[in-house]
């Protein structure tokens, strides 16, 4: 497991706050066809019929395979922008972090810095093992550490100070959302904060990615006592995706975690 924070800080603490962008660029995808790809909207895009199919017709195998194929049409290749927007500008929490459904763990790395811990939680043994791969040599390797595990029955040692959750949600069956909510809070300290990057706000039918909505979130995330400090358009997304994602920050005012 991680270290603490404490003990981290105290290996570390001579390191920079923050790893400039550029040490990322080891690990993004260069491939502009690829980014395309990722962009296209789910009622055309070849890549997420050939995901439904792997993943509706295999429940325990089908995103492990998805990965082993390289049928992932979620990946920007890239951190998502608005993450890298709001950590150089010092508007994310410190502390631990935990990013699940991590993927190959570009947000991970992005926002893994002096003070903040960041875990990558993935399902699928593939995608962790591309994540470390592409990231073990980082300058900032100390700072992160990924885990393969389901988000459903994992059970971390210590709490978080930030969740953040972005093609996640819309991954999984509407019916287990109410969990997905049920673990945040589990998982999240009393004064923790939740990100979500919401998407795709459309009208598609199926899944997934499953269309989601701000009540979508609200009908989940109310219950376990969380309230939506803001909910904005996400300006930084990229250009295909501009007007189907929302930015919404919540905060729980009361309760304890039952962790």
């Amino acid at each position: 497991m991680p270290p603490s924070l404490f003990s981290f800080q105290f290996r570390i603490r001579n390191l920079p706050l923050r790893v400039p962008s550029t040490t990322l660029g080891t690990i993004r995808v260069m491939n502009n066809n690829r980014h395309r790809t990722a962009d296209s909207r789910v009622e055309s895009n070849p890549r997420v019929h050939k995901l439904q199919q792997l993943v509706n017709t295999n429940a325990s195998g089908g995103w492990e395979e998805s990965w082993k194929q390289g049928v992932t049409p979620w990946d920007l290749g890239r951190p998502t922008p608005v993450i890298s927007h709001l950590h150089h500008t010092g508007s994310l929490p410190m502390g631990r972090v935990l990013v699940p459904g991590c993927g190959t763990g570009y947000d991970v790395v992005e926002m893994a810095c002096l003070g903040r811990y960041v875990v990558g939680l993935d399902i699928s043994e593939e995608a962790i093992k591309k994540a470390k791969q592409m990231s073990s040599t980082l300058p900032n390797a100390d700072y992160f550490t990924f885990i393969k595990a389901d988000f459903f029955t994992w059970h971390p040692t210590d709490l978080f100070d930030l969740i953040f959750d972005y093609t996640f949600f819309c991954a999984i069956e509407p019916d287990m959302r109410s969990a997905w909510a049920q673990q945040i809070k589990n998982f999240l300290k009393p004064d923790g904060e939740l990100i979500t990057l919401m998407f795709p706000m459309d009208d598609h039918a199926g899944g997934p990615p499953y269309k989601v909505s701000i009540a979508d979130y609200k009908e989940v995330l109310h219950p376990m006592g969380f309230e939506a400090i803001s909910i904005v358009d996400n300006k930084w997304a990229i250009e295909v995706r501009k007007g189907r994602e929302k930015l919404g920050r919540w905060k729980r005012a009361l309760g304890q975690s039952s962790l």
